[in-house]
């Protein structure tokens, strides 16, 4: 079988696998046409509308292009190997719940690569009892994703520092929001890719490709993912879930679809979602339109709170995100009681309506899954050791942000 999926990014991508077909077009993987890729971040980059499910396909694609540039330069991989590491790219994403990361943990407090695990070994033991696969069938592909398999290097293609993961998403952000800082060359990366010891490395050459790549992710950061207005329509986002869960606690009556009512009413720790079966199932059906649908009945609700933060983020009147530099206590609560007097709010609905937290990014981590550079002498570096690069010191200090998020009139 053969079927041709077209990509704005990438172009013509190539489906010649009959299991992956079948993931595909399955309804845990179809979920992800209806989880938006950067949450919030169009009311900000209007064309910022693409999916989960865009991107985790934009990475199978990349994956594939690695796979064939390694085994061109003579590193094993086996079919099974190159069915299992394809797979793992393609379900990276799907303990996602809606509107990703920005509620991660609003509405389960559980990571979403533990999720993930999870639903890759519900859907390994749904394509079993139809057929589709042999039981334990996706053992390898959770093992590569977990980082215990044997090639540590297939690991590596799927999360670290220089994934084909963060390469789609960097060149898929870029493309959609039309911020062209991001613009990175991921094919010239990818053929610069080899293997040396079980570790992934990149040939001298394509040191200013990978410094090209650091660089757009910073900016990307900066200029998308945290941009003030992001920031913003995220943080009430959750505050709104907040005060939500908050009144379902105290008896009270909110509309929602039955998998959002069943996480409004209870707490989930990862152990819950081992223990109760019921629980993933719901999580399963959870996505980007429960909360909206929920979103727009609630900006009609008698609880003043609610509707007001609903009805807010619904017509995009957002508040407004400052950084600090060095303001005292003295004047951040000076701030915090003029919001107050000016929306005329009590002690306990004043959280809702000013945020003081700190947001960090860093461009690398010379510590974590280390970018290596393999020169022609046969000498091994990391990028930050190299010489004469755009890495500095100064990149490599995560940059922190403190700020106050906060109601005007």
């Amino acid at each position: 079988m053969r079927k041709i999926i077209n990509d704005p990014v990438h172009g013509f991508i190539t489906i010649d696998d009959e299991l992956i077909y079948h993931i595909i077009s399955h309804p845990y993987f179809q979920r992800l046409r209806r989880i938006k890729q950067m949450a919030l971040a169009y009311l900000v980059y209007p064309g910022a509308v693409h999916t989960r499910l865009h991107h985790a396909l934009g990475a199978y694609h990349l994956m594939h292009c690695a796979v064939v540039e390694l085994r061109q330069k003579g590193i094993e991989i086996t079919d099974k190997e190159e069915q299992a590491v394809k797979i793992a790219i393609l379900l990276h994403d799907i303990g996602h719940g809606p509107f990703s990361h920005a509620l991660e943990h609003a509405i389960v407090d559980v990571k979403h690569e533990s999720l993930s695990v999870l639903i890759m070994q519900k859907l390994a033991e749904e394509l079993h009892q139809t057929g589709v696969i042999e039981k334990d069938g996706l053992q390898t592909t959770i093992e590569i994703f977990k980082g215990i398999y044997s090639k540590k290097f297939l690991h590596q293609l799927v999360s670290s520092q220089l994934d084909v993961d963060r390469m789609d998403y960097l060149a898929r952000d870029s493309f959609f929001t039309g911020v062209s800082e991001g613009v990175i060359g991921y094919d010239r990366i990818i053929k610069m890719l080899t293997v040396v010891n079980d570790e992934l490395v990149v040939e001298e050459k394509g040191i200013h490709s990978i410094e090209k790549f650091l660089i757009a992710r910073r900016l990307m950061y900066w200029q998308v993912y945290l941009h003030k207005t992001v920031l913003s329509s995220e943080l009430m986002l959750v505050n709104l879930l907040k005060r939500a869960k908050y009144l379902v606690k105290q008896g009270k009556h909110l509309f929602a679809t039955p998998s959002l009512q069943y996480f409004l009413h209870h707490d989930f720790e990862m152990s819950d979602f081992t223990s109760h079966p019921s629980c993933l199932t719901h999580f399963l059906e959870l996505d980007d339109f429960d909360v909206v649908s929920a979103v727009k009945v609630w900006a009609h609700h008698e609880d003043r709170v609610l509707a007001d933060l609903s009805s807010r983020l619904l017509h995009r009147n957002l508040f407004k995100v400052k950084f600090l530099q060095d303001e005292s206590e003295a004047n951040i609560m000076q701030m915090k009681r003029k919001v107050q007097e000016l929306g005329a709010f009590s002690e306990d609905e004043l959280p809702y309506y000013f945020i003081e937290d700190t947001t960090s990014s860093s461009t690398y981590n010379a510590g974590n899954e280390m970018i290596r550079i393999l020169y022609k002498s046969g000498e091994i570096r990391d990028i930050s050791k190299v010489e004469n690069t755009l890495i500095s010191e100064g990149l490599l200090v995560p940059i922190k942000k403190h700020y106050i998020c906060f109601f005007r009139n």
